[in-house]
């Protein structure tokens, strides 16, 4: 669940870290009154579940209370990055003598979380791109040490005084971090001042969808209420798959969005899935959907989530393409995708498909589909290879 800029701020604010003055407000006159209690000059944010606002015009700066109205009205009811603006941030606009990025990610490579610290503000992936940024990977059981933290900030030519208060603050980002379940928390810019004050200016944060329950009272303290915020309403075919996802409790077969491309996806879950994304993308295919199956669902479920992608206007292939599943049956995967295909009236040996799906009686599961003549890649094939190969799969 990603978290609207105020609400994350509300949360860092629970922990110690010092943020602007700002009233969130849903009309133009709300905003007026803010501006007028805060005073100005303020900076009116677009509070969507989405970062780059900055850049797609959805800030906005005010030096009277009447600019705070006219920004507010030009904000709310418009669509930044493909989203409504309903509330916008009024807030006090800060004194910059500095910006910098603070942040803890999932560093999936390394299987571990990573803290992140250079320079900050609208550019932080081209900095990025240019190694401008200080990685420090996080030992889970030890968590972010404060002389990690340090050396990092030090790195980064930060020295002094002011060199020990951003480590601390890099050390409760990673206590909220964990707090709160999350799985990104990024502070940019993290300003400094010509006083010498540190706020975090904006703030990105997403909490673990799994982690909802344990979460829910803590979040509800703070008017914070679980939520799938997609920024737009749901496809027919993402209401079908989470119907599906719903049949029973046995696995995952579902959580899926649906793209505008032409690969019917149906992947694993966590960082396999992204991967499997990105690969796709980078050989120049168009995924037609995002999707997720794990826990060993049913033959039913996954009958039934590929009948529905296959559904789908435009689509003209379809990859089954996961990591390796302990936790799930390859032959029940593949007799589930078998039967989606014959569904629709497919013959599964004719079709553009193929099957990378290792793992749990996988033996099994390959008979299975070389009886019906489907393409499959085994262990020693990576998913790189799965996706390369269903892009460039020739279509008649």
């Amino acid at each position: 669940m990603r978290l609207y800029e105020h609400e994350a701020k509300v949360l860092a604010a629970s922990k110690g870290f010092s943020i602007p003055e700002g009233v969130v407000c849903s009309t133009a006159l709300e905003a007026l009154e803010a501006a007028k209690n805060i005073g100005a000059p303020v900076a009116i944010k677009s509070q969507i579940p989405a970062g780059g606002r900055g850049k797609a015009g959805g800030i906005l700066f005010a030096d009277t209370p009447a600019d705070a109205k006219k920004a507010a009205e030009k904000l709310i009811g418009s669509r930044i990055r493909d989203r409504e603006v309903r509330q916008v941030l009024v807030e006090k606009k800060l004194d910059i003598a500095e910006e910098f990025y603070m942040g803890i990610v999932i560093y999936e490579t390394a299987k571990c979380d990573a803290f992140l610290f250079g320079p900050g503000g609208v550019d932080v992936e081209r900095i990025a791109s240019e190694g401008r940024v200080e990685k420090v990977l996080i030992d889970p059981p030890a968590g972010l040490l404060g002389f990690q933290a340090k050396m990092a900030v030090e790195r980064s030519g930060i020295g002094g005084r002011m060199l020990n208060t951003i480590t601390r603050l890099a050390t409760l980002l990673y206590d909220i971090y964990t707090s709160f379940d999350a799985t990104l928390l990024e502070v940019n810019p993290l300003v400094v001042t010509e006083s010498g004050e540190v706020y975090a200016a904006d703030l990105r944060m997403d909490i673990d969808d799994d982690a909802g329950r344990r979460q829910s009272k803590v979040l509800a303290s703070f008017g914070i209420e679980p939520r799938e915020d997609k920024g737009r309403p749901p496809t027919a075919l993402e209401i079908e798959a989470e119907e599906i996802d719903k049949i029973d409790h046995r696995g995952v077969a579902g959580r899926l969005v649906e793209f505008d491309g032409d690969i019917g996806l149906i992947i694993g879950g966590g960082g396999a899935s992204l991967t499997v994304m990105d690969a796709i993308y980078r050989y120049g295919g168009r995924p037609a959907n995002y999707c997720e199956i794990g826990g060993n669902p049913t033959v039913k479920k996954i009958r039934l989530l590929t009948k529905a992608i296959l559904g789908k206007k435009g689509i003209r292939k379809i990859a089954v393409i996961t990591n390796v599943l302990s936790n799930t049956r390859v032959d029940l995967v593949a007799r589930g995708v078998i039967l989606g295909l014959m569904d629709r009236g497919i013959d599964p040996s004719r079709y553009p498909i193929v099957f990378r799906v290792p793992g749990s009686w996988e033996d099994d599961g390959f008979r299975i589909l070389e009886k019906y003549g489907i393409k499959y890649f085994d262990r020693t094939h990576t998913m790189d290879e799965a996706a390369r190969f269903i892009v460039e799969l020739e279509v008649d």
